[in-house]
C-alpha cells in the first residue's frame, strides 16, 4: 500500500501552511490562534480519513479476472489476450491492470486503466508477440486498487494460471485453404512443372476419349464391352517423405527477425502440408540437437497437428552436425522407401562425411540435399568496396563462396541432389522440386 497523489498533496499543502503559521507567529506577525487552530484540526482530520481509508482498503475485496488465452500463438505474430474484470464493489471505482507476460513474449496496450462500474462486468485487450516457440505459463496479474476515498492505492498480485504454446509461422498453410491450391501454390512463389506422360497408379476404366494414346487401351474390358475402353492413371500416392533436421550451431544464424532453424521449420511444415494433401506420408528426424526426435511418417490431415506439436519447443544447439551417425539412426529406423529431405547450412569441410552418408542413404531412398544460404552473404558481395577493410571483407565473402560453390559441385558430380537457397526461399523451392519429382514419377 502507497499513498496517492492526492493524499501527498493535501498534506504538503496543510503541512507548509502550518509551518507558515507557525513561522509567523514567531517572527511576532499577528496571527489569529483561532486559524492556527483550525489548520491543525484540517491536519488531523486528513490523518484520521488516511487511516480510515486505508482500513477500508484492506477490506475491499480483490476483483475476481478471467484471462482468454489462445491455446496456440504463432511465432513472429501478433495475437490478443483478453482479460475479463468481475468485482463487487458498491461504487464506481478506476484500476489499473498489468498481466504479468512471460519472458519471451512482446506485448502492447499494458498496463491499462479500467472503469469499474456497480453490478457491470468489464473486459480489456491486449496484443502478445512471441519472439521464441516453446511452452509459456502466464502465472500472475498485477492489480492496482485506489482506496474510496483516493488517498492510498493498494498493489495486489492475483494468481491467475494459464498457458500456451508458441508454434512455428504456420498460419499461411491454413490461410490455403481459402484459396485452391494452384492459385495458392503460385502466390507464394511455387513453379508448376509441366506433366510429362502419364500417371503410374491405375485409377479407373473409362470409354476411350480423342486425345487418349493406344497404350491406354484395355484390350480385355474392350473386348467385353465391345466399344474402346481406356486406362485412366494417376500421380503415385502413399509415397513417404522424411526430413532429417539439423538442429546444430550452423543453423543458428539470424536472418532479419528469424533464424535458420526457424525458417527450416516453416519449410518443412509447408512442404508437409503439400504432401499431406497430395495423399503422401510426412515424417521427421532430428540430429545435432539437446534432444532427438523422432516422428514416423503417417497420412492424413492429424499428422500435420502431430509435426507441430513435436516441433514447437525444438530449438537449436551448439553441437556439431555428425551426418554419418544421423544417417545409421535414420536407416535403423526407416526401412521403407522414402525420399529423405536433409536441411543443413553446408561448410567446405563437410565434402567426405556428407557424401559418405548421403551415399548411404541414396543405396534405399531417394536423398535431397538442401543447404540455407546466409542473406548477408549476397549483401557483401554486392556492396560497394571504398577502403581497406571493405576490401578486406569482400575478399574473405568470395573465397567463402567460391569454397562453398566448389563443395556443391563436387556433390552434383556425385549425383546428389543439391538445393541451395536464402532461408525465406527454401519453402517455395522444396515444393517445386517435391511436385516436379512426384509428376515425373522419380521419387
Amino acid at each position: 500500500m502507497k499513498p496517492s497523489r492526492l493524499f501527498l498533496t493535501w498534506l504538503g499543502v496543510l503541512l507548509a501552511l502550518d509551518v507558515l503559521l507557525g513561522a509567523a507567529r514567531a517572527y511576532g506577525l499577528a496571527v489569529a490562534a483561532s486559524l492556527q487552530a483550525i489548520a491543525w484540526g484540517l491536519l488531523l482530520a486528513l490523518l484520521l480519513l488516511a487511516v480510515l481509508d486505508a482500513f477500508r482498503l484492506r477490506r475491499l475485496p480483490s476483483p475476481q479476472l478471467r484471462r482468454q488465452l489462445p491455446g496456440s500463438l504463432p511465432l513472429g505474430r501478433w495475437s490478443e489476450v483478453r482479460l475479463e474484470v468481475r468485482h463487487d464493489f458498491t461504487q464506481p471505482l478506476t484500476l489499473e491492470l498489468f498481466d504479468h507476460v512471460p519472458d519471451g513474449l512482446g506485448f502492447e496496450y499494458l498496463p491499462q486503466s479500467l472503469l469499474l462500474e456497480p453490478g457491470q462486468s468489464q473486459e480489456l485487450g491486449y496484443r502478445v508477440r512471441p519472439f521464441k516457440r516453446g511452452h509459456f505459463n502466464f502465472e500472475r496479474c498485477e492489480v492496482s486498487l485506489p482506496s474510496p476515498l483516493g488517498l492510498w492505492s493498494a498493489r495486489r498480485l492475483l494468481k491467475l494460471d494459464d498457458s500456451t504454446r508458441v508454434y512455428p509461422d504456420f498460419a499461411r498453410l491454413y490461410g490455403a485453404r481459402l484459396l485452391a491450391v494452384d492459385n495458392w501454390l503460385n502466390q507464394i512463389g511455387v513453379r508448376q512443372q509441366p506433366r510429362r506422360g502419364l500417371g503410374l497408379e491405375f485409377n479407373q476404366l473409362r470409354e476411350f476419349r480423342e486425345g487418349d494414346s493406344l497404350r491406354q487401351i484395355d484390350w480385355k474390358a474392350t473386348a467385353r464391352q465391345r466399344t474402346p475402353i481406356a486406362r485412366e492413371y494417376q500421380d503415385e500416392r502413399d509415397q513417404q517423405i522424411v526430413f532429417m533436421l539439423d538442429c546444430g550451431r550452423r543453423m543458428r544464424s539470424q536472418d532479419g527477425e528469424l533464424a535458420h532453424f526457424d525458417h527450416a521449420l516453416n519449410a518443412c511444415l509447408l512442404l508437409s502440408y503439400v504432401a499431406l494433401r497430395q495423399g503422401d506420408a510426412v515424417g521427421l528426424c532430428t540430429f545435432a540437437g539437446e534432444r532427438r526426435r523422432y516422428l514416423a511418417p503417417v497420412k492424413g490431415a492429424g499428422q500435420l497437428s502431430a509435426l507441430l506439436n513435436t516441433v514447437y519447443d525444438l530449438d537449436s544447439s551448439q553441437r556439431c552436425a555428425d551426418f554419418q551417425a544421423a544417417a545409421s539412426e535414420l536407416l535403423a529406423r526407416q526401412k521403407r522407401r522414402a525420399l529423405v529431405v536433409l536441411v543443413t547450412n553446408l561448410r567446405d569441410e563437410d565434402d567426405e562425411e556428407l557424401l559418405t552418408a548421403v551415399k548411404r542413404l541414396g543405396r534405399q531412398h531417394r536423398v535431397l540435399v538442401a543447404s540455407l544460404r546466409e542473406e548477408v552473404l549476397d549483401q557483401l558481395r554486392q556492396a560497394p568496396v571504398h577502403n581497406l577493410p571493405d576490401a578486406l571483407t569482400y575478399c574473405g565473402t568470395i573465397n567463402y563462396l567460391n569454397a562453398r560453390t566448389d563443395l556443391h559441385e563436387r556433390l552434383s558430380a556425385q549425383g546428389v541432389a543439391l538445393l541451395d537457397v536464402r532461408p525465406g526461399e527454401l519453402g517455395a523451392e522444396l515444393v517445386t522440386r517435391y511436385l516436379s519429382w512426384k509428376k515425373a514419377g522419380t521419387l
